[in-house]
């Protein structure tokens, strides 16, 4: 048996289950995807954290007796290229729901078998089915439904296959960023740390976590997704280690949102390009708005400042999402899906079914969505969970020196001197309205 051990968003050697399941002689192989890089810019930092948690995949299989060929290339093409010279049996890699995924794989598909494993996530979405063998549209029944996970204390994690062996072959090194379009990054202090250092870090804050995590100037929240995202770290590996802690529970069930989208986008492909629950909405299509909010210029200082944090960094709070999905979608009534392209191109943790289920959620349109007569308030927002402006001030130094209570108040900061701010680019209570009214006609 030969096989090619393709890593895609599983870049471990811990509870992976290729590797699991791999028998024989094996070829482990990561491939730079041309069709995914080529829509990315040159200071994307996400290759930069790819690349580095490739170069540690490398050495960790290479402890076990293996090695990693790195290609750089179109997938079709790098197995064509494979198979002129060599022979093999079939490819192991994990699953993927996204059109691209499921599309790319297909093409493979003819060129040899491929066996794909669930490791992704905890639960494959066909074993989350209601009675009657429908899916879930409702997240909360969807939970309960998961309760027995909750209920056991570990869920099984793979073990490495052993007596695995090397397939003979002409291993190159690892090609430079820069040979493949990309310039080195600096990345933010905690892609450098292992996610069992994260999960570590963030046991000792989770007694505090149901409440800190909205507050934006404090270090609350895990710092998992990007590690999760690119399977540096398994699902079940996370929920193992958190589960034992007491205060576990509010962020298990996070995870499970995590589920209950992919599970979505699983068995309703078409809510990736399509409102989830059918509705036809006239969105407007204002492109000035748009790239005032993509450059964190609309003045509001809350969706300011998190926008330029998301464009500097690639994060942005998760609270913050909401507040800016629902500014663009209800506020300037601009399309959900503009949004979640954008999100697309900036987010380190950017992973297809999550943020298209949050930015549905957001819009009003998607599964188990907020009510569309419930539109965030920004200033409303900012004041509950930033009210002395630390983080808002963070980021928009000009407003350093500014009174936190002008921050909270629409166009406020007109009555400063010392400030050129520009005025909102909407009436929030008006927009608000608007947007209802809209919404209300359609139901």
């Amino acid at each position: 048996m030969k096989q090619i051990l393709w890593f895609r968003r599983d870049l471990r050697v811990e509870d992976n289950a290729i590797l699991s399941f791999a028998s024989g002689e094996v070829l482990p192989i990561f491939i730079f995807d041309k069709n995914i890089l080529d829509a990315l810019p040159a200071n994307d930092k996400r290759v930069s954290f790819i690349y580095q948690s490739v170069e540690n995949l490398q050495k960790e299989l290479q402890n076990m007796g293996l090695n990693l060929q790195v290609f750089y290339g179109y997938p079709q093409e790098i197995f064509q290229n494979l198979l002129k010279n060599n022979t093999f049996d079939e490819v192991l890699c994990s699953c993927d729901f996204d059109s691209y995924a499921i599309n790319r794989d297909k093409e493979i598909e003819t060129l040899l078998p491929m066996r794909r494993f669930y490791d992704s996530y905890l639960v494959h979405p066909l074993d989350t089915l209601k009675s009657d063998g429908s899916a879930y549209k409702v997240f909360t029944p969807f939970y309960k439904n998961l309760m027995p996970l909750w209920d056991c204390d570990t869920i099984s994690e793979y073990s490495p296959a052993l007596g695995l062996k090397l397939i003979a072959y002409n291993f190159t090194e690892i090609l430079s960023l820069e040979s493949i379009g990309f310039e080195k990054q600096t990345l933010p202090s905690f892609l450098k740390k292992s996610a069992s250092t994260l999960l570590k870090e963030f046991s000792f804050k989770l007694e505090e976590y149901q409440k800190a995590r909205d507050f934006f100037a404090l270090d609350g929240t895990s710092k998992l997704a990007t590690h999760l995202r690119f399977g540096l770290i398994s699902p079940k590996q996370v929920f193992n280690r958190i589960k034992k802690y007491p205060n576990s529970e509010f962020f298990i069930r996070e995870l499970f949102w995590r589920e209950f989208y992919n599970s979505i986008l699983y068995h309703f492909p078409k809510s990736e390009f399509e409102n989830f629950n059918g509705k036809k909405i006239e969105w407007r299509e204002d492109k000035k708005d748009f790239k005032s909010w993509c450059d964190g210029k609309t003045g509001v200082p809350i969706i300011d400042a998190a926008m330029q944090h998301l464009n500097k960094t690639g994060m942005i709070h998760n609270r913050l999402r909401m507040i800016v999905a629902s500014f663009l979608t209800k506020n300037l009534f601009l399309p959900w899906s503009w949004g979640e392209k954008y999100f697309a191109l900036k987010l380190l943790d950017y992973e297809a079914s999550s943020n298209i289920g949050s930015w549905q959620w957001g819009a009003s349109t998607g599964a188990d969505s907020v009510p569309y007569f419930r539109v965030f308030n920004p200033y409303s927002q900012s004041v509950k969970f930033d009210k002395e402006g630390v983080f808002i001030k963070s980021v928009l130094k000009e407003l350093e020196n500014i009174d936190a209570k002008l921050l909270h108040k629409e166009n406020a900061l007109q009555s400063n001197l010392f400030v050129n701010y520009p005025v909102s680019i909407v009436d929030i209570k008006k927009s608000r309205q608007d947007a209802i009214e809209g919404f209300k006609s359609l139901n």
